[in-house]
């Protein structure tokens, strides 16, 4: 190898270290550009940003969706809403994506969800437009209003609230939602499906309803407007016909 080979060949690798040096220091910059993206688009640690998995069921507030049988949930008493999810979490409500996503989160985590969501209060949705006939719709008026005593059947009125609307801490409002919705429901709490802490007055109730009276407090229930007001009324402000396990005395 002669001088100018030698003098190329320093070149060279004098010219490769450089290189190798240069894509090194771009490599470290460019990692910690990533890093510093990375840390500053993780989301923040609040129950909003956690909940965000219950979204695209029931809404970013709870609000609930386009979907009949996604209810909303925003607004509800705190302690209905914790008394579902460990309903979900322990398999006594089957619903394999709920049972799924709860299933090892603890009490307190329940509880912390469970709170957020009361705390929300966005629109309502507009009120479905019946399309049963007046009859019907009277028929589900009075059962909501008044009740069929000749039957055992309490007005919906009597435990929910005259503006329907629920009571803490553990009795839902019936607004806001769907027909289906609450035929699906009516109907899971006469055939057992679903259940509550003994003694289970839905369960009792539901039981003296017939498949017409379904129908008919569904389509009234859920032509609904939302009152002013639609907050739950404190506990003990309804004095109710039967003993609930999952309302406290």
């Amino acid at each position: 190898m002669d001088a100018c080979d030698s003098f190329a060949m320093a070149r060279l690798m004098l010219t490769t270290r450089r290189l190798l040096l240069l894509f090194f220091v771009v490599s470290i910059c460019a990692h910690g550009s990533i890093v510093r993206a990375q840390e500053a688009e993780r989301a923040p640690d609040t129950m909003a940003a956690r909940v965000l998995a219950c979204a695209s069921c029931h809404g970013d507030k709870g609000q609930g969706t386009n979907d009949d049988y996604f209810p909303r949930l925003a607004g509800k008493p705190a302690g209905y809403l914790y008394n579902q999810l460990v309903a979900f979490r322990d398999g006594r409500r089957k619903y394999p994506p709920m049972n799924y996503l709860l299933e090892f989160l603890p009490d307190q985590y329940l509880k912390a969800m469970a709170e957020y969501f009361a705390s929300e209060q966005p629109p309502f949705p507009p009120p479905a437009l019946p399309v049963v006939s007046g009859a019907i719709l009277a028929r589900g008026e009075l059962l909501a209003t008044k009740g069929d005593l000749p039957h055992q059947i309490p007005a919906c009125a009597n435990c929910h609230g005259p503006s329907f609307t629920g009571m803490e801490p553990a009795i839902p409002g019936l607004l806001g939602l769907r027909t289906n919705y609450i035929s699906a429901q009516l109907g899971a709490w006469r055939y057992g499906t679903r259940t509550a802490a003994a003694p289970d007055c839905m369960q009792i109730v539901a039981g003296h309803l017939t498949e017409d009276d379904v129908k008919a407090l569904a389509a009234w229930l859920s032509s609904r407007e939302a009152p002013p007001n639609p907050m739950p009324v404190p506990h003990g402000s309804l004095s109710m016909p039967l003993s609930c396990g999952s309302e406290p005395s």
